[in-house]
């Protein structure tokens, strides 16, 4: 008697295997599908930050009469930086900020930065790069807008909304993101430009 049930409860423990063998595709077909929209979400995320840096250098070069005004852009011989920089009113580079407004050398890194910065993550391409470029100007936008301080220097409250996050440095962040993740892969030309040699041999270039 216990020799024939002896076969009936090992059969019996083979059950639990079947149905764990049974869900394991579905569990890998869920992670995978998850994986691929969570790739989907950050080449979004990519393309629409790279349109803010682009569509920044735009206006400022054509003078699209947004952030602008027509007739004001840098071919028209407006300063990008002039306006930005000679208001800057708190913190500790206020003096260093107004020496560097409407400088030559101040225009073309700023321009070159956001065309470079939203060329880089529009196409996927040299994320790292660009995260390194954008965290530092982001970086010294942020201090020329001087979150912390709660009054200008003239006395004036500065209004700010937050001493320590702003969209500055969620800016940063989510270039840092992107690089991290190689998210020029999806929806961009990461792929073949990390096959091309100079980029295979210098990681950096990433």
């Amino acid at each position: 008697m216990a020799v024939h049930d002896h076969p009936q409860r090992h059969q019996g423990f083979h059950f639990p295997s079947l149905r764990r063998t049974g869900t394991a595709p579905r569990t890998t077909d869920t992670t995978a599908a998850a994986t691929v929209t969570g790739a989907h979400v950050l080449a979004g995320l990519r393309l629409l930050t790279g349109f803010v840096f682009l569509w920044a250098f735009l206006d400022k070069t054509f003078g699209f009469g947004y952030a602008t005004p027509s007739g004001k852009g840098w071919i028209d011989g407006g300063s990008p930086t002039k306006g930005f920089l000679s208001s800057v009113a708190a913190g500790p580079m206020e003096s260093t900020f107004h020496d560097w407004a409407g400088a030559g050398w101040a225009d073309w890194l700023f321009m070159l930065g956001l065309l470079g910065i939203g060329l880089a993550l529009m196409s996927g391409v040299a994320l790292r790069l660009a995260a390194v470029a954008g965290t530092l100007m982001m970086a010294l936008m942020w201090i020329a807008e001087w979150p912390p301080a709660k009054h200008l220097s003239d006395g004036s409250p500065s209004m700010s909304t937050n001493p320590f996050v702003d969209y500055h440095v969620i800016y940063a962040v989510v270039m840092i993101a992107l690089a991290v993740v190689g998210a020029g892969a999806t929806w961009g030309l990461g792929r073949l430009w990390a096959r091309l040699p100079f980029v295979s041999r210098n990681r950096w270039l990433l």
